[in-house]
């Protein structure tokens, strides 16, 4: 047998002091958000498809869409992953305008104030469980900690309304953009961050300090987000989030 052939029968030899249980372990950790990127294009896109073409028989973003704004703007995107696996995710891009148009789904405006969130979609595997709200308050968590963010803005069909508005979003009217047949609301959500977030962040990534001061905060967020989610486990979910 070759070395390479034995190395899987092979076990560690341990020194004396070191017990077994404190051998380091290289593991994936079972939780991790961090922005997306170019190479994460096919997963969100699988996720993207499954979610919203049964619903509304098209994506919001196409493959090419999302390569697109995960090359111009990755720091205003989300993945959330489980163990390596792509679990949901928020793409964003900038905008400088009051109101979204046409051009807010495809154009990316790196003067602009604010974030237009294109997408937020959970895998099927993951959905009922209230992934869909968390995800979205740590993103805007996060977004107060970029300096040039003054609010967040989002299209969406009317049965989504009321999941948007659990999470502060405020309508702002009917959009003007459709798609085929289909019309959408549009809906804002002002972001309002404290200095030393701001002063203390990167506009690029997350940054060491930004995740340290909402360390805390987004864990007690969480725990009330679960509960909510299981006091209303009667109410229809939407299949997306």
């Amino acid at each position: 047998m070759s070395l390479v052939g034995a190395l899987p029968f092979l076990k560690p030899r341990l020194s004396p002091s070191v017990s077994p249980g404190r051998q380091r372990r290289h593991t994936l950790p079972a939780s991790e958000f961090r922005p997306l990127n170019t190479q994460d294009a096919i997963s969100v896109f699988e996720i993207e498809k499954e979610a919203f073409i049964s619903v509304s028989g098209d994506c919001p973003l196409h493959l090419d869409e999302v390569r697109h704004f995960l090359m111009l703007c990755p720091e205003l995107s989300m993945g959330w992953f489980e163990e390596g696996r792509l679990v949901a995710f928020i793409i964003g891009s900038q905008w400088d305008q009051d109101r979204l148009t046409l051009d807010a789904l495809t154009l990316h405006k790196p003067k602009g104030s604010t974030v237009h969130i294109h997408v937020l979609a959970v895998h099927r595997t993951f959905r009922q469980q209230g992934k869909g709200p968390i995800l979205m308050w740590r993103y805007l968590q996060y977004l107060r900690c970029l300096p040039y963010v003054r609010r967040a803005v989002l299209m969406c069909e009317d049965f989504l309304v009321p999941f948007y508005q659990k999470s502060g979003f405020k309508v702002q009217g009917r959009c003007s953009i459709t798609v085929a047949s289909l019309t959408f609301t549009e809906m804002q959500y002002p972001v309002r961050g404290h200095a030393l977030m701001r002063r203390n962040s990167e506009a690029i990534g997350f940054s060491q300090t930004s995740v340290l001061l909402l360390e805390e905060p987004i864990q007690r967020s969480e725990t009330a987000l679960l509960l909510e989610e299981q006091t209303q486990r009667t109410e229809p979910e939407p299949a997306d989030v």
